[in-house]
């Protein structure tokens, strides 16, 4: 029986999950799976750059090598650039000239760096200046390290996980780092405003100045950077600028094929656009008003479009998901979910702050339910908090049990197996048995069960498991 085509356009973190629903699913032998992708490499994590920055290879970051494309049975075109898309014709064209059919298609398009609308920032050849980078890419960063010399005085237009990543990776390097935000609190999305000085704190100490609340207005220099000028006037001398000020979803394709949009390319619960056949997954979607920039959400947005695709579970529908991050920060363990703030004067909130340890916890709780919360410094509550946060339990009445062991949540069993990859839900006892078995490093473990290949965060713990757990050898042993 002849398989139905299916075109995937875009090859980042989105397409690599959403191809490993769709090899859970049997989707790999029922289609014939066909993967566009801009950059000439295989799926990375995009979340790991500053990697790259601090001296390793796209190797240590990538998702998936180009063998297991072909090793899989999916088609794989690195370096190639949908240009055009033809709904009624069920067709595609990429830039090389070259025409694919399709049954159905799938918009993994991604997004790109939102840089500020600022004077300067390209030469009259239309190429941006000297010393400018967007913080965005594997070539982006790769960039950065050929042009950074120690000494240099480098600007980061952008105080959110990317620019204080960029920030970090920069400093090491040996550069004198500044960081500028727009806003007056660091990772404003994600924590609040006495989360912020947390951050901010633990950030200066990495040697790193912070600005908040300016607003950039100028790159100054003919060909190549001078400097930044501030909103108020003030100039900031820099011999290099990046900007990771945000991002956009990456539609121009979508409209230019008369798939509607709007800021992202409109999907329904199934995540099928207006046009039947065609779908959009990850940063590059727009759910019920909603464009989603973390990975958790697109995870699961991926496991509702593969059993769409499939069959597997015709009932599937994805309804939004309830965000929540952990990360580690330039160093500094950062989580949060829900609310960061009280919607209303019958929020109760819960605050605890240890100066001596720059931890600071939050809780927010709304009706006897975990509403949101934020951990700065010492994350170790957040696999616990997740669950409650998820499942809409009850809480204890003393409600610092929640920043306690798991144990002390009612229903939660946290405390005898925790989970430690949040991004795809691996146990303690998993990992432990899976190191066990053999897989003694971090590239195996993660191979075999997917942990700390989402946000990374969590590789602290899979490293310090596998020191704990794998089989020592006779020789080891003897020694």
């Amino acid at each position: 029986m002849t398989r139905r085509k299916l075109a995937i356009i875009g090859n980042g973190m989105a397409t690599s999950r959403l191809l490993d629903e769709l090899s859970r699913r049997g989707g790999l032998q029922m289609f014939e799976v066909t993967v566009f992708g801009e950059e000439p490499h295989g799926a990375y994590n995009r979340i790991l750059l500053n990697r790259i920055l601090e001296g390793g290879a796209i190797d240590d970051i990538t998702l998936k090598p180009a063998a297991w494309y072909a090793e899989q049975g999916v088609r794989f075109y690195p370096g190639r650039v949908v240009s055009r898309l033809s709904h009624a014709a069920r067709r595609l064209w990429t830039d090389d000239g070259s025409e694919h059919f399709f049954h159905a298609a799938v918009f993994a398009t991604g997004s790109v760096s939102r840089v500020p609308t600022v004077e300067g920032y390209f030469r009259e050849d239309g190429r941006p200046k000297g010393g400018v980078f967007a913080y965005r890419t594997a070539a982006d960063v790769e960039r950065m390290r050929v042009w950074a010399r120690p000494g240099q005085r480098a600007v980061v237009v952008g105080g959110g996980l990317l620019g204080l990543e960029a920030a970090k990776g920069l400093v090491d390097l040996g550069l004198e780092v500044t960081v500028a935000h727009l806003f007056e609190t660091l990772m404003n999305r994600q924590v609040d405003q006495t989360g912020g000085q947390f951050l901010r704190r633990a950030i200066e100490r990495l040697g790193i100045t912070v600005r908040t609340s300016v607003n950039t207005k100028a790159v100054l220099g003919s060909d190549r950077v001078e400097g930044l000028q501030f909103g108020a006037g003030e100039r900031l001398p820099a011999d290099m600028v990046v900007f990771a000020s945000g991002i956009k979803p990456r539609v121009d394709l979508a409209k230019d094929s008369d798939v509607p949009t709007n800021a992202g390319i409109l999907a329904d619960d199934r995540l099928e656009t207006q046009l039947p056949g065609l779908y959009a997954v990850g940063e590059c979607a727009e759910h019920a008003g909603t464009v989603y920039g973390t990975v958790q959400p697109i995870y699961e947005q991926c496991a509702v479009l593969a059993d769409t695709l499939t069959g597997a579970n015709p009932a599937a529908r994805y309804r939004g998901s309830k965000v929540y991050t952990k990360l580690k920060v330039a160093g500094v363990e950062v989580a949060s979910m829900g609310a960061v703030e009280a919607g209303s004067p019958d929020d109760e909130v819960v605050q605890v702050v240890e100066e001596k340890r720059s931890v600071y916890r939050k809780l927010i709780i709304r009706g006897d339910r975990l509403a949101g919360a934020v951990l700065v410094g010492d994350s170790s509550a957040a696999a616990g908090l997740v669950r409650v946060f998820d499942n809409r339990s009850p809480l204890p009445e003393n409600r610092l049990d929640l920043l306690a062991s798991g144990e002390a949540i009612p229903g939660s069993s946290a405390g005898n197996d925790p989970e430690v990859c949040n991004c795809h839900h691996v146990s303690t006892s998993t990992l432990v048995a899976e190191i066990r078995g053999g897989c003694d490093t971090l590239a195996r473990l993660s191979n075999k069960t997917k942990a700390g290949t989402g946000c990374g965060s969590c590789r602290g713990q899979l490293a310090d498991l596998i020191l704990k757990n794998a089989p020592v050898t006779a020789g080891r042993a003897k020694g």
